[in-house]
């Protein structure tokens, strides 16, 4: 049996320690008229943190797991059933198409800088033209993050290179009540790309990379490419178990393969062409199949110019508002031909000699 390395992690803190990280959240003078009911709630989350109360609320798994006697996090338990529903729905011939559109962007005027993002424009643009070829469209605004109330992507933990069946599909991480890691909004983004057919993917460049919003996103899939669906055949987190799972065989399911994407990558600067490399590589990765030389474009738009004026920039790139739509068409004429049964990722039957 593999080796569980272990002894990286810090000590838990300290009741003082914990009182300091907890108050930190309450420093508005505001809160003194419930110091009290503060102080009761503080003793509550202290003894959760204690306790390691991760999922306090738990259901019996049931048929269909490989332990249905084991306590599963209900909550785990309602994203899994709504992933299901989706896939049913994503499935049936009578649904409409279905095309997710992902604004990468951190920016929107209802944060800091108080002013929409380009790539909420382009989204835009690219709505309109999936609408015109009857496409139900479906909009993950990542830009939320930073404008949102308590609202969370909660960093990947990693626990896919510890073992691939300790990462479960969906995440079973989050949330950890306990250490308060709580609104977590995979839950719901995880349902958005199973119900899609195609999924765009408009971003732009921050410093040479995807923006962090996005990126949080992208590592919080790692449980759709080769995740195990079944938590009670690890007993949860059991490091060992995985470990010995994983060395019986593992066949790595990619639980979103055959949906059609579209990329727009755009910047001011500099790497726009490597960002937009890197995301059809990990795309295709997980069996993704891309819509054509359309369907992916890298642009820069106002090249070394003012911030202050990237909108007027913006708005005279006429030929790069009607490649943004292009982009959309193409992505709609894919998932067209995918559902019809003309399109198809050509070695998909073709088993992987490394399918990690």
């Amino acid at each position: 049996m593999a080796e569980v390395r272990q002894g990286q992690a810090p000590q838990p803190l300290e009741r003082k320690e914990f009182h300091v990280e907890f108050m930190r959240a309450f420093v508005d003078p505001k809160f003194e008229a419930v110091k009290t009911a503060l102080a009761q709630v503080e003793e509550v989350a202290w003894q959760n943190y204690h306790e390691g109360r991760k999922a306090p609320v738990t259901q019996k798994a049931g048929s269909g797991f490989a332990d249905p006697d084991y306590d599963l996090s209900v909550e785990w338990k309602a994203t899994r059933d709504r992933l299901l529903a989706a896939e049913k729905r994503q499935k049936d011939p009578q649904t409409r198409s279905r095309v997710l559109l992902i604004i990468g962007a951190a920016r929107n005027d209802g944060s800091c800088p108080g002013e929409i993002s380009k790539t909420y424009r382009m989204s835009l643009w690219a709505k309109e033209a999936l609408a015109e070829a009857d496409i139900e469209v479906d909009v993950l605004d990542l830009s939320l993050l930073t404008s949102g109330y308590d609202l969370h992507i909660h960093p990947c933990k990693g626990c896919v290179s510890t073992a691939m069946p300790l990462c479960h599909w969906p995440c079973s991480c989050y949330p950890n009540h306990g250490a308060r890691q709580t609104n977590d909004w995979m839950a719901e983004i995880y349902e958005k790309w199973v119900a899609a057919h195609g999924v765009i993917i408009l971003t732009p460049t921050y410093w040479y990379q995807a923006p962090s919003v996005l990126k949080l996103m992208i590592d919080r899939l790692v449980c759709a490419d080769g995740g195990n669906p079944d938590p009670t055949s690890t007993h949860g987190k059991k490091a060992a178990e995985a470990k010995e799972l994983e060395l019986k065989g593992w066949d790595y399911p990619k639980h979103l393969a055959g949906r059609a994407y579209g990329l727009v990558v755009h910047g001011d600067v500099a790497g726009v062409e490597s960002l937009r490399r890197n995301l059809s590589d990990w795309l295709n990765w997980m069996g993704f199949i891309d819509a054509g030389q359309q369907s992916t474009l890298d642009r820069y738009l106002g090249y070394y110019e003012s911030y202050a004026e990237s909108h007027q920039n913006l708005d005279q790139e006429v030929q790069f508002q009607q490649e943004v739509r292009n982009v959309a068409r193409s992505v709609a004429a894919a998932v067209g031909k995918l559902r019809s049964g003309w399109l198809s990722k050509p070695d998909a039957a073709i088993t992987p000699v490394r399918p990690k």
